[in-house]
């Protein structure tokens, strides 16, 4: 089978891409392969009842399949070049604002419309996190919530089925370059050729990533790996942040090792969730935009970011050695009171079941000082004493603390400004290139690339 472009992986990147091509050319003959599932099929078995711990499913529903790890998140869609990625350092800070902008009036069309646009400006919470030894962040974001963002992807989903052929449940096993100058993609049940093709495989597809660099010799450097906890409170204690700005990104540097932990994915009345990735079992925040689905709970994650320098490169072994620890110990994502942890002590089923924050992910009590370093954990309590004097209430003994919570980032590949390798023809996009950490940077880039193939960024 022979195709024009053919793309790996329908996430944000993949879907924008394919999206901007037939819109610019309808006649392309353009292929998507993607490990997971069709959106309707993507069902996680864990239900708190029945099935309360990640089973370890073939392909896992919350991070493969279309819409990609983005698709039952709380879908923010951040319009900034301060967090979410460096694309801009890449196509130039308007540029890449400009195709976020572009991909939110997408996501209006789609079914997005009458989602509330947040913005930082003129507000009184950046001061306030100033004189806090706290800084916030500067940022538009379009919040969908779970249950809209999947409306969008199903809409989108039906736009693109006719006029491009998906393969789902095909995951591509290697991408060989042709001496033609074209590609082909080696799937289990066949190979196909293509003259360009865009690489867009997300978090989840870091490791097979690298190996595609290493068969193509493609140069990397080592990224980072972020480490953290997901933080569970009443509702109320965040309230004067999440009514305003809804995702606030704070940003507090410890006084002990002047490590920045920042805030994010803020889940207002939201629920914890586990994730799957490479089958070790994380955790992280979901929320809906209707009120129906809505929890007595917000939720967010408290993070930092670990870069190596030589010898070591393998930033995600090390964040998954940890999380491994946290499976070892607990079956999976370990939950601890606040109060319990700077006292040293483990938390019990019913030192959780008295407290006063009901948890919204049935988790195993435990102790995440015996899975998180001491450092990264010092900063996080850190943080939690310092967002306590702009939102009191946040370092309540009861609140709850979810481990471990690990974001692992690709390799940065090495790309040209137009996100193309050193093979040309063959270009990677999304989350799975270490540029973008985002769903409106890993949308923008798909589009951007998408431009470029045919013609229209000249």
């Amino acid at each position: 089978m022979k195709y024009d472009v053919i793309i790996v992986g329908a996430g944000p990147g993949g879907i924008f891409s394919a999206y901007e091509l037939t819109k610019i050319d309808s006649d392309l003959k353009i292929a998507i392969f993607e490990a997971g599932n069709p959106l309707e099929k993507r069902k996680c078995p864990i239900d708190g009842v029945k099935v309360k711990t990640c089973i370890k499913c073939p392909t896992c529903a919350i991070m493969n399949g279309f819409g990609g790890a983005g698709a039952f998140s709380d879908g923010k869609y951040n319009i900034t070049n301060q967090f979410g990625g460096s694309l801009y350092e890449y196509i130039g800070k308007n540029e890449a604002i400009a195709l976020m902008k572009y991909v939110d009036e997408i996501n209006l069309a789609y079914g997005g419309e009458g989602t509330k646009l947040y913005s930082t400006a003129d507000t009184k919470i950046k001061k306030m996190c100033l004189e806090n030894g706290l800084h916030l962040l500067d940022a538009q974001v379009r919040h969908l919530g779970t249950d809209i963002n999947y409306v969008v992807l199903e809409n989108l989903y039906n736009y693109l089925k006719d006029k491009v052929e998906i393969f789902f449940r095909t995951p591509v096993e290697k991408v060989k370059k042709l001496d033609d100058g074209g590609y082909s993609v080696i799937t289990e049940s066949g190979e196909y050729e293509c003259d360009k093709c865009i690489i867009s495989v997300g978090r989840s597809g870091s490791k097979w990533m690298e190996s595609v660099c290493n068969d193509l010799d493609i140069p990397t450097k080592s990224n980072r790996v972020d480490i953290g906890v997901r933080v569970e409170l009443p509702a109320e204690i965040f309230s004067a942040l999440t009514d305003e700005l809804y995702e606030s990104k704070i940003v507090y540097r410890t006084e002990k090792f002047e490590d920045l932990v920042r805030t994010f994915c803020m889940n207002p009345h939201g629920a914890v969730v586990n994730e799957n990735t490479n089958g070790i079992v994380t955790v992280n925040g979901h929320s809906y935009e209707d009120p129906a689905k809505h929890t007595e709970n917000t939720n967010f994650a408290l993070l930092v970011s670990k870069h190596f320098s030589e010898p070591f490169k393998d930033s995600n072994g090390y964040g998954e050695s940890i999380a491994k620890l946290s499976n070892m110990l607990g079956g999976g994502v370990i939950v601890q009171r606040f109060g319990d942890l700077v006292r040293g002590r483990r938390s019990n089923t019913s030192r959780i079941q008295e407290g006063y924050v009901t948890p919204t992910l049935a988790a195993t009590p435990g102790d995440l000082s015996l899975v998180i370093p001491k450092r990264i954990l010092d900063g996080i309590i850190e943080m939690i004493y310092a967002l306590d004097k702009i939102c009191p209430g946040t370092a309540n003994d009861d609140t709850l603390l979810y481990g471990v919570e690990v974001k692992f980032y690709n390799m940065e590949v090495e790309l040209d400004n137009n996100l193309e390798t050193r093979n040309k023809g063959l270009f990677v996009i999304g989350d799975g290139s270490g540029v973008t950490h985002s769903l409106s940077h890993a949308s923008a880039s798909g589009v951007y690339v998408a431009r470029y193939i045919t013609g229209q960024n000249q």
